[in-house]
């Protein structure tokens, strides 16, 4: 499991205060114009939905928010391919399918702690800009896939 920490900007408050509402314990059945209907029936009216996927696997939440396909093609996230259980190999020699081009096209993932979500974000942010601008932007290799639920 992933740690973290969160930095408070005014949002606990928020919050603590309800004009921020969270909701734990069910999942998404149906997202309508002005709400969200939960797998346990209830309903709570909303002007923007987050979603606070937290320290689950990557491509668990790519398999449920866009289709079980996609995460397949994609592969792994994270690890650098030390053989173990949850990093199989082979060695990639960078992070597997973080902050660059996927198996699937135009799908890119961004994540990690603070440090990494900071300092990652801009680099995201060029390569997307260059690759818009036409400018070749090179990666060492796109990650195979080594696993297919």
């Amino acid at each position: 499991r992933g740690s973290g920490y969160y930095i408070d900007v005014g949002a606990s408050d928020l919050v603590i205060n309800g004009d921020i509402k969270l909701k734990s314990g069910a999942e998404v059945k149906e997202i309508k114009e002005k709400s969200v209907i939960f797998s346990d029936g209830t309903e709570a009216k909303a002007d923007v939905i987050v979603y606070g996927t937290g320290y689950g696997s990557m491509n668990e939440w790519a398999a449920k928010l866009i289709s079980q396909e996609v995460a397949d093609k994609v592969g792994k996230c994270w690890g650098l391919g030390s053989a173990t259980t949850k990093d199989p190999g082979p060695w990639e020699r960078e992070l597997r399918n973080m902050w660059k081009p996927t198996q699937q096209e135009s799908l890119w993932f961004h994540g990690g702690n603070l440090h990494q979500s900071r300092h990652y974000s801009l680099l995201l942010a060029l390569q997307l800009k260059a690759r818009m601008e036409g400018i070749p932007t090179p990666v060492y290799g796109l990650a195979k896939v080594h696993h297919i639920k």
